[in-house]
This record gives C-alpha cells, sequence and structure tokens, in this order.
C-alpha cells in the first residue's frame, strides 16, 4: 500500500541468518507439553540450538488444560519458536479458532488449516492440517480432495516447480511402503490418506513428515524421477514419528539439518542416496486411484490475468505488456492461483475492477477501497501471493519498479509517500512491502528508512492505518477505519480515471 505522508520515524532493518536450517520434528505431543519441551532443552543443552520445532498429528490431548494454560498464560514458554498442525478430531477443534493460522502461546504458532509458510532462509514447508475426507463441505478437522487440488495448483503449475523442501501431514500417506523397507505393523496399503499420497507425489518434498499412527517409521529414500528417461531430481525422505513420551521408547523426536532448496547448487541437490528406491506411489498400480480422489483444477486461458481496463483501446495485453502482431503470441506463465475466492487477484470476479489504475506483466495498481486520501493506492501481484516472500523474482523486479515509479510520480506532486504491508490475518499481497518469515509488519519510507515488527499475537489489522491517519501524521483520525470512508462506485470510478490521467507521463508499462 502506498500512502502520501508528511513525516516519518527512525527505523531497522531485520536480520539475516546462515543458509543451514537446524530443525526438529515431532509426532503426537498429546498434550504433555513439559515432556517434550524437557526433552528439547536437553538436546539443545547437548547439542546446540535449533532453529525450528515442527509437530505433526494431534498437539493437544484429551488431558485437562492446565498444563497448556501455563504456556498459553506465559508462566512457561517453549525453549524454541515451534509450529503445529490444526485438529484432526471434534474435541480438539476449540484449540484453533483461525483457520489461517495464529499464535496460540509465546513460540508455539499454529500454521494453519492448509499453505505455504516460507522462513528467511528460503525454506519452503507446506503444510496440511486434519485428517482425509471425501465429503463438501468438510469439518475444521479435516481437508478434502479441493483443498489437496489447491496447493498442488498453487506450487506445481510453474515451469520452474522442482519440488519443496519439507511437507507436513498428520495422516500417513497410503502405498508409502510400497517398495521400501518395512511398516512394521502399519499396513501402508490399506492405512493412510490416498489424498496425501497425491500432494506427497506432486510436490515431490525432500522430506515429509506423518504421525497418528503411534509408531517410528523412517522409510528408505525415494526417487522423484523415472531413470533413464526423466532428468534426475532430488530424492524424499519419508519419516513417521511416534506420540510424545509413550512407554515403548518410540522415536517421537527427529533432528535433520536442512540448507533450503533453492540456494543449493543443482548437481548437489539430486544426487541419490545409496539405498534410494523406486516412487512408492508410481508404478504400483494405485497411482490411478490415487488421482481418481482428486479434481483436477479447470484449466482456463493463461491470458485471462492480463487484463486492460482502457476504454479507448478495449482489448487484451499481451504478455510483454505491449500490443502484439504476432498471429501466435508467446503465452504468458499462469500466475499461482488461490484455493477459494479472493479480492485481490484481478482474474477474479470479486476484484471491484472500476478501481484498477494501472496494470503491468506481473503487477497492477488499484486505488485503496475506503482511502485515506484520493491518491491512496495499493501495488498487488496478478497471481495469487500471500506476502513478498514469496514473489517470484520477475514479480519483485516489477514491484520495485512501480515503488521507484510512484516514488517520482508523488514527489513531482509535492508528496511524498509510505510503503507498508501486513503479512497477518491476510491472504492476498497488498504492497505495503515485506519482509521474509511468519506474520509481520513492515514500513518503507521513501527516505531508504525502514521498519519491521514481528507479529507475535493480538495486532491490530488497522494498525498501519491508525498511525497514518493520527493528529502527528496526515491528521484524519476519522479515517482510521476504511470501511468509514467508504463512497459511491461513481465517485471511485472518477477518481479512479484522475488517477490513471495523471499517472499516464510515468507508466512504463506503455514504453516500447
Amino acid at each position: 500500500m502506498i500512502i502520501p505522508y508528511d513525516n516519518c520515524c527512525d527505523g531497522r532493518n531485520a536480520g539475516s541468518y546462515g543458509n543451514t536450517r537446524n530443525c526438529l520434528a515431532c509426532g503426537d505431543v498429546e498434550g504433555k507439553f513439559d515432556i517434550l519441551f524437557n526433552r528439547v532443552r536437553a538436546i539443545q543443552k547437548k547439542s546446540g540450538n535449533f532453529d525450528l520445532l515442527l509437530c505433526v498429528g494431534n498437539f493437544f490431548g484429551s488431558t485437562p488444560d492446565a498444563e497448556w494454560e501455563e504456556y498459553k498464560t506465559g508462566i512457561k514458554k517453549a525453549p524454541i519458536q515451534t509450529y503445529v498442525l490444526g485438529a484432526n478430531n471434534q474435541e480438539t477443534v476449540k484449540y484453533f479458532q483461525d483457520a489461517d493460522g495464529c499464535e496460540l502461546a509465546e513460540n508455539i504458532t499454529y500454521l494453519g488449516r492448509k499453505g505455504i509458510f516460507t522462513g528467511s532462509s528460503g525454506l519452503q514447508i507446506v503444510y496440511l492440517s486434519g485428517t482425509e475426507s471425501l465429503n463438501e463441505p468438510v469439518p475444521g478437522y479435516n481437508f478434502s480432495p479441493k483443498d489437496v487440488s489447491s496447493l498442488r495448483t498453487m506450487l506445481c503449475t510453474t515451469s520452474q516447480f522442482k519440488g519443496v523442501d519439507i511437507l507436513l501431514t498428520s495422516p500417513w500417506p497410503k502405498y508409502v511402503g510400497n517398495f521400501g523397507n518395512s511398516s512394521g505393523e502399519v499396513d501402508t496399503k490399506k492405512c493412510g490418506s490416498a489424498l496425501v499420497s497425491s500432494l506427497a507425489m506432486g510436490l515431490k518434498p525432500r522430506y515429509h513428515f506423518a504421525a497418528l499412527e503411534k509408531t517410528y517409521y523412517e522409510r528408505l529414500p525415494y526417487r522423484n524421477h523415472v531413470v533413464l528417461q526423466e532428468n534426475a531430481q532430488h530424492a524424499t525422505r519419508f519419516i513417521a514419528l511416534a506420540n510424545v513420551g509413550n512407554p515403548e521408547k518410540k522415536k517421537y523426536l527427529y533432528a535433520f539439518s536442512i540448507v533450503p532448496m533453492k540456494l543449493m547448487d543443482a548437481a548437489e541437490l539430486v544426487k541419490q542416496p545409496p539405498d534410494v528406491t523406486e516412487n512408492p506411489y508410481r508404478k504400483s498400480g494405485q497411482e490411478a486411484s490415487i488421482g481418481k480422489q482428486i479434481p483436477a483444477p479447470v484449466e482456463e486461458s493463461a491470458c485471462q490475468f492480463f487484463f486492460d481496463l482502457n476504454e479507448k483501446q478495449g482489448r487484451k495485453r499481451s504478455s510483454t505488456g505491449r500490443d502484439s502482431k504476432s498471429p501466435h503470441p508467446k503465452q504468458p506463465r499462469k500466475p499461482p492461483q488461490p484455493p477459494g475466492p479472493c479480492w485481490f487477484c484481478l482474474a477474479s470476479p470479486e476484484v471491484e475492477k472500476h478501481l484498477v489504475v494501472n496494470i503491468g506483466t506481473h503487477c497492477y495498481l488499484a486505488l485503496a477501497k475506503g482511502g485515506l486520501s484520493d491518491d491512496h493506492v495499493l501495488i498487488l501481484p496478478i497471481g495469487h501471493y500471500q506476502s513478498v516472500v514469496e514473489l517470484s523474482a520477475e514479480v519483485v523486479e516489477e514491484v520495485e519498479k512501480y515503488k521507484a515509479t510512484l516514488r517520482r510520480f508523488f514527489k513531482s506532486r509535492g508528496k511524498r509517500c509510505v510503503v507498508f504491508e501486513r503479512n497477518y490475518k491476510s491472504h492476498h499481497l497488498q504492497l505495503q512491502i515485506a519482509q521474509p518469515g511468519a506474520a509481520y509488519f513492515y514500513v518503507e519510507l521513501d527516505t531508504g528508512e525502514k521498519l519491521f515488527h514481528r507479529i507475535k499475537k493480538n495486532f491490530p489489522l488497522q494498525f498501519g492505518r491508525e498511525v497514518l491517519a493520527s493528529e502527528a501524521i496526515l491528521n484524519i483520525p476519522g479515517k482510521s477505519d476504511w470501511r468509514q470512508c467508504q463512497i459511491s462506485k461513481e465517485d471511485e470510478e472518477t477518481l479512479a480515471r484522475r488517477f490513471q490521467k495523471d499517472f499516464e507521463p510515468y507508466d512504463f508499462t506503455l514504453d516500447d
């Protein structure tokens, strides 16, 4: 979001980290928080600090809440940043009130129903909460074929997609034991989720963690390519973990180090372990039955994501941002798609297109609904991205170009601007711009100064507007809530046309 402003304050950049992430993964905690975190403290005392703890399976149990209350109220604190999956049964849904994820206690974060988490190092973690259900609508402790399909579509439709670093699910993938070492008492032909199998096959995680079966199983690594028919790809390691504090002393905590895929040398990434096996979900006779449960995403023309709303021209723009005279123009790559309705994806019917004032190749500008000023604008990606950290290099480049152009535009009019992003309880990036990580609030001033705040809990959703609308800056405190600033559609159209005309001399999308 870009808003003209008068005064600003000093800020600092977020810190940077090394490439290797030292991680812990855990099985069903079932409310035994003290046992888990005491064990983590002992491991860290012996082996050094870890960066994060990933919990799959049932985080909460049927035990009384007294132990959890100590963590929830801050009497006790998790010794490491902990990320957990959601409910697997009706009994524990009450702990996960926000489907998009939230902080449950200090250092303990619920990731959400499904999605992609990208850490500051570039480590990419895909998560899917709940257990399988083939019926719609699904309750808060299940996932459906549509959920799995949307995750695959968000990631797998780009030509550059190679896989993800980590996949977190609670159920095992069905058939994971095919071609592998024995899975013990668990019959993988009957147990587990075929939807998770399909997800694992599509996403090609380097590590896949699951739980719920109260046992430990580390499968031999498996290939993600067909030998002699496809280029070599990285291998996948599936690890199922037991429940915390189990009397049989089965392994419930797994330590590993990982360099994010995007930072690895290609040859190093695809090195095959000596004990690698065939893919358990391929050539198993089950691939077709797995695929039947996943509804294929509706394919639409990639060009529909590139709109020209200029009534004078009245035609779609090419992927280069210019009119194409070629009878066979190159088709642009389809941008990432949202899992459901989105107010900001340009192809979505929910978008109020009369507010759109400029469209580039990867991003577009729109006037803010209920803006703080008549020239309060948003920079938004055309495809569906939740935050800046998820943007591809070409999208980031165009975002920066829009920011620089808007600064020149406002300066020419005797104004300054502030850019900010809130990556908290938001589905689609609205610029407001960002640093990588989980929930955060980021501010960038036109002097180059930046402020970054890591959101932990109960962050006011209108914080950016409230600060800018305050008496110290814009002195319009009555406009701190956008819902109180809405005007008629006719007035919005007038403001949009005015901004479009004023911005035209700076419109780089018209350059030859």
